[in-house]
């Protein structure tokens, strides 16, 4: 499982590329930069209390992820992250998993590639704003009938991003990639008939390995 270490890993990696140079040409102003791979949702999750039973404890997820980059600039450019639906189940201690949730997050940042447009390696650097839809939200366990009319509010928070493409000839690339992104979410239900609602932050690691093309 990719962790803290792994970031740092790649941001460090990312960084040290910069200096890398070659005469293939890439990434200049104008161009298009469509990326497809695996993608894994990581949730770092905190939560209120749940009746008793601790906090919300949420399972990563992989699904293909796509995103489409603009280059507004040799070294300026920006980026929408988009992936089929993200399917996750939620846990308790000492219950096991009780629902289960599905969402899209898609993300747009403004990049900082750097390097030049002659430049194999391009680290890049990006900062911007996610919005995540939560929708299918279904009990697995009602505790008996306890747990009933399960909903999650959308979300908008910070993004921030980290990744490295590297240039296999003038329209091929291979690419790795990290995001860190702020998600949080009123759940709400009804236990027992009382309504409940528990803030949870679930502020996932997001990480790409992916084969792009450039138009």
């Amino acid at each position: 499982m990719m962790n803290k270490n792994t970031v740092s890993t790649l941001i460090a990696a990312t960084l040290l590329a910069a200096g890398f140079s070659a005469s293939v040409s890439a990434h200049q102003a104008g161009d298009i930069i469509v990326r497809a791979g695996a993608i894994v949702v990581a949730p770092n999750e905190s939560s209120d209390d749940v009746a008793g039973k601790g906090e919300f404890q949420i399972s990563n997820d992989t699904q293909l992820g796509l995103n489409f980059g603009y280059m507004l600039t040799d070294n300026f450019g920006v980026e929408l992250l988009a992936a089929t639906p993200f399917s996750h189940d939620v846990s308790l201690a000492g219950v096991g998993k009780i629902a289960e949730t599905k969402q899209l997050p898609p993300t747009l940042v403004a990049q900082y590639y750097f390097g030049n447009s002659q430049s194999v390696v391009r680290p890049y650097i990006g900062v911007g704003v996610n919005y995540t839809n939560f929708y299918d939200n279904e009990f697995t366990n009602d505790l008996g009938g306890a747990l009933t009319d399960l909903s999650m509010t959308t979300s908008w928070g910070l993004a921030a991003q980290a990744g490295v493409d590297y240039q296999v000839n003038k329209n091929w690339l291979v690419n790795a990639s990290v995001w860190y992104a702020q998600i949080s979410s009123d759940v709400k239900f009804k236990l027992s008939g009382d309504t409940v609602v528990i803030g949870t932050d679930i502020d996932p690691w997001v990480y790409m390995v992916s084969v792009g093309y450039t138009f």
